[in-house]
This record gives C-alpha cells, structure tokens and sequence, in this order.
C-alpha cells in the first residue's frame, strides 16, 4: 500500500454463502477448460479477488480461464516486475492490474492495448470522470477502471463532535485539545514515501493550484502549489503530529489512532474495517468526513487511489483478454469487491445501490450486506468523487514521486519559496530525464 492506494480490507465479515457457490462453480469451469486459453492476470494481492476471477472463469464456459498471479504486497514491486517482463517481449502476462498512477507510462512505452469500438464503450460506460481519467492517456483509453480510492478525514466523536471544514479550524483544535491535555495530533503519512506525494498533491488541488500542467510536460510550481508547502510547514511545526510522523505510512497512521493517539486521521477507508475487527465497542464513535478545505467555502479536492485493468500489448489472447478484464471490473463484481475487500467502485450507480449481494435472500449486514450496511461512508466517499485530484498524468510520474518526496522529507524543514524553487528545478529535470533520481 505504499503508494497511497490502498486497497482496504474486509468491512466485516465476508459474504460467506454467497462466495462458496461462486467458488465452487468457478472451480469446476477451471478443472474442465484445461485445453482451452488461459490468461494469466497479474494483479496485487486482494483478499476475496480469487473469487471474482472463479466468478467470470465460470461465465467463460470453459473458453477461457483466468489465472490469478499474485503481484507483491509493495507497488513499487509490482511495477518494476511487469514493467521488465514487458519490456523483454513476456507474451505470458495477458490482463495487467495497474495502480493509477503507471498508465500513462505503461501506454507511451507500449506495453497496454488501447481499448476501442465496443470494450471501451463498455469501460467506460456509468464511470465516474475521475477515476475515467486515471486510465487515459493523450485522449485515448488505456484501461478500464477496476475500483477508486480516495482519503477521508476520521475521528472520534468524543473527542471532536464534529469535524474541522478547514485546515485552518483542524490545525486550531488541535492545539485546543492539546492545551487541554486530549489526543491532538493530527495523522498521516509522513514518511517519504507515495503518502506524502499524495498529501501534498491534495493540497496543492485543494488550493487551487498545479504541480504540472495539465499535458504533464512542463512544472509550474505555482501560488495554490507554494500555499500547500505553506500548510505542510505549519502542520507539521506547531507540536500537533505525531513523533513518529516521518515514519509513519497508511497502517502506522491508523494504529496511532487506534492507540488514542490523535484527534484526526487523514486516511483511506480500509481503516474503518480493521477498527470495526479490533475495536468493536468503539465503533459506533468512530466518524468521517470529507477532506478538510484549504479555502472555506471551497471543497477540497481529494487524490484518487486505485487501480486499472489493462491488456498486455505482448498477449497472444487479446479478444479474449478485453472480454476477461471488463467482467472482472463489471457493476457485479465491483459491488462485491467493494463488501468484500472495501475497495471503492469507480461505477457511479452503486454508490446509490441499496440493494443486497445477494437479492435473493434476506438482508443480514453480517451475511448478506448491501453497500448500505457494510458500506456507511460511501456517501462521503462519493462527495470527494465528484470533483477529485488526479496525481499528475505523465510517463515520468514515478521519478516525480520519487522527487517529491525527497524534497518535502522532513516537511517540518520545509521553507515554503526555497522548496517550491527546489521543486521547479529538480521536476523538470526529472521530466527532461536529466540528473540521478534520488
């Protein structure tokens, strides 16, 4: 997850009845189409995903079967592992699952099909335009979307009844309950790392402003970009982080909460499910909301997270490939990751979807949920969807990351104009290719 999407974890128990029939119907296709295609996905690690490819193998009837290769856990593994085996012309991966943030790269070196005529109408039918845009590159789609991602801001409502509108109300609070002797610290990932790219990205959106222009080609580094180091400065110097900040990535800063350890945790929503498994008795305090705003009256614009489905340009099997990815990321399957693995849809239509996993049988939060049940702050999530922060598209974007974060570590030691200057320097020549990335 270090790439600031993470992919969540089960918001209670799984759909238990409903994912054995599936199962066992997909093994059954699997163990009679061994003459047939196989196509082999390379995916990250999904806890209950197996049982959507067993889902859309039984769908194949046997003209296909997708084989689930498990990518490792870090994202900056996964990349370099397909991202070298393509490059050496492996026609053994066929359906890629990309973090958001590699299309453009992936795309421009070759390495994924464009998606045309029907697959992309498909793909892109009922999306929603953030997450749309993550699988797009000079106007022609890519990939299609698997699932989104974007941060909330959680809290404690016996701590803080409501939550801060403004960075500014939240940096205020923290100070109060600090004085009081409460939790105070504010959390996130400060570790230098794809976390603080993501919160300073956020920021800069938030304002106003642009790290890139908009066709990725050129820094601009601009008023609402120097505001953002601005707040970073001022958050993370005023006594009101975590000791540990500059150590802590999405997992640490959840447990500093857990702990007690803060008033309010910027995070993604794989936390709420891990606080309903460890601490029961307390989640009926533990809130969210949207983003905190740079601006009053202006809603922050949230990073997206997530993941893409993209066809290998080295597959023997595209047809078939197209037609495997779209049923892995169709409506049906999204709902069920979203219940299952907490990974937000990118589909508009199921964030207003109240109706079970199983429609055939009684509703049971516990075992058959609808996103009602088992997924409460989907509205909110929703609300930071409808006008998001894409990180900046371009090829180059891991070795922009990769700057980012080693110009803003610690951000306690940002002086925001010397820092915005570092930043416009050391970006162009990373887009430009000069320089050894640090």
């Amino acid at each position: 997850m270090g790439n600031g999407t993470s992919r969540g974890r089960p918001p209670g128990r799984i759909a238990a009845a409903v994912g054995v029939s599936v199962l066992t119907a997909g093994l059954v296709t699997a163990c009679g189409s061994e003459e047939g295609i196989t196509l082999n996905l390379y995916y990250a690690p999904e806890d209950t995903f197996q049982t959507v490819v067993d889902n859309c193998n039984a769908k194949a009837a046997g003209r296909y079967n997708i084989v689930y290769n498990k990518l490792q856990r870090g994202a900056d593994d996964q990349r370099v592992q397909m991202a070298r085996r393509l490059a050496a012309g492996d026609d053994g991966l066929d359906i890629l699952g990309l973090d958001v943030t590699w299309v453009p790269e992936f795309a421009e070196a070759g390495w994924a099909e464009e998606w045309t005529g029907a697959n992309r109408d498909q793909a892109e039918a009922g999306v929603l335009p953030g997450p749309l845009a993550t699988a797009t590159w000079n106007g022609k789609l890519y990939a299609a979307t698997k699932n989104t991602n974007v941060q909330l801001l959680w809290y404690d409502d016996r701590i803080t009844p409501q939550p801060p509108e403004t960075w500014d109300e939240m940096i205020a609070e923290a100070e109060q309950l600090k004085a009081a002797g409460k939790p105070h610290n504010i959390l996130f990932t400060g570790a230098q790392y794809e976390g603080l790219v993501v919160i300073y990205n956020t920021l800069v959106a938030s304002a106003g402003g642009h790290i890139l222009s908009d066709d990725g080609k050129s820094v601009v580094m601009d008023e609402g970009a120097v505001q953002a180091l601005e707040i970073l400065k001022r958050v993370t110097s005023s006594g009101i982080t975590d000791p540990s900040l500059t150590n802590m990535k999405e997992d640490e800063t959840r447990q500093a909460f857990q702990r007690g350890n803060g008033a309010f945790e910027l995070n993604w929503p794989f936390v709420y499910a891990s606080y309903a498994e460890e601490q029961p008795q307390d989640l009926p305090h533990f809130k969210w909301s949207t983003y905190p705003a740079v601006d009053p009256g202006v809603p922050a614009r949230t990073t997206i997270g997530g993941y893409d489905l993209a066809v290998s340009s080295t597959s023997k099997h595209k047809p078939e490939a197209f037609e495997a990815a779209l049923c892995l990321r169709s409506q049906e399957n999204q709902k069920f990751s979203a219940l299952n693995d907490g990974v937000p849809p990118s589909i508009e239509a199921l964030y207003t979807d109240e109706t079970p996993l199983d429609p055939t049988k009684p509703v049971n939060a516990d075992d058959n949920p609808s996103m009602a049940t088992a997924y409460p702050m989907r509205d909110a999530i929703f609300a930071a969807l409808k006008d998001p922060a894409v990180r900046p598209l371009t090829p180059a974007y891991q070795s922009l990351s990769t700057v980012i974060s080693k110009v803003l570590s610690p951000p306690s030691e940002i002086d925001p104009q010397k820092t915005a200057e570092e930043l416009r320097t050391k970006l162009t020549d990373a887009l430009n290719s000069k320089g050894v990335i640090p």
